[in-house]
């Protein structure tokens, strides 16, 4: 018996010593289950950062240019030419200040009624083209008489900065020797941009005078 056993001894450490690799500890085996279950755990956390992120912003509409209105034809007080009036009828009164100086106020009253045949052809930019008006004159002068002279004053004029300094600079342009051609584009190239309205203003007649 003791011949046996050592033999059997002998042939187990030749096996060991032949690179046969160990039998595994007990307790710890390795299972797919577990590469499965890592997976499907990182899956599940995607899919919540996802849902919680929520769906990419839409992109902003792009500027829309501004609706074009079509071109009216002049007030019949653009062909009296320059109309010196004696008289004007007195500025509707205000309980607060205008936005520019009394003095500008009451000067660009004046010139929309002795040159609507410059005015008449100039566009304004505040967007008063919703309320009917055709041109910066209509900012100023609501009515005239049969001859040209104005009856009732608009008071849009009172409280709108723009309009008030596009008829200045109007006026400044004409006082220096520039036909209302000349003044239209000056005022277009300042006022006018592809997202602001204007007036549905006539360009001014070729021959027009100064």
């Amino acid at each position: 018996m003791g011949k046996k056993s050592a033999a059997k001894q002998q042939a187990r450490t030749t096996s060991n010593a032949s690179g046969a690799p160990p039998p595994s500890e007990p307790g710890r085996p390795f299972s797919p289950l577990l590469a499965v279950a890592g997976v499907a755990l990182l899956a599940a956390v995607g899919l919540f950062a996802y849902t919680r992120s929520g769906p990419p912003a839409p992109a902003a509409p792009p500027t829309s240019a501004a609706p074009v209105q079509p071109v009216v034809d002049p007030p019949p007080a653009a062909a009296l030419g320059p109309h010196p009036q004696e008289n004007l009828p007195p500025l509707p009164f205000q309980a607060y200040p205008p936005p520019r100086s009394p003095e500008i106020v009451r000067a660009a009253y004046r010139f929309a009624a002795e040159h609507p045949e410059i005015l008449s052809y100039v566009p304004c930019f505040c967007g008063c083209e919703r309320a009917g008006h055709r041109g910066n004159e209509d900012c100023f002068v609501k009515a005239r008489n049969a001859k040209g002279d104005v009856t009732e004053w608009d008071e849009h004029g009172l409280d709108c900065a723009v309009c008030l300094d596009v008829a200045n600079e109007a006026m400044q342009m004409h006082r220096s020797g520039a036909s209302v051609r000349d003044i239209r584009a000056a005022i277009d190239k300042k006022w006018s941009s592809p997202t602001s309205g204007h007036t549905p203003t006539p360009a001014p007649p070729p021959l027009a005078t100064k």
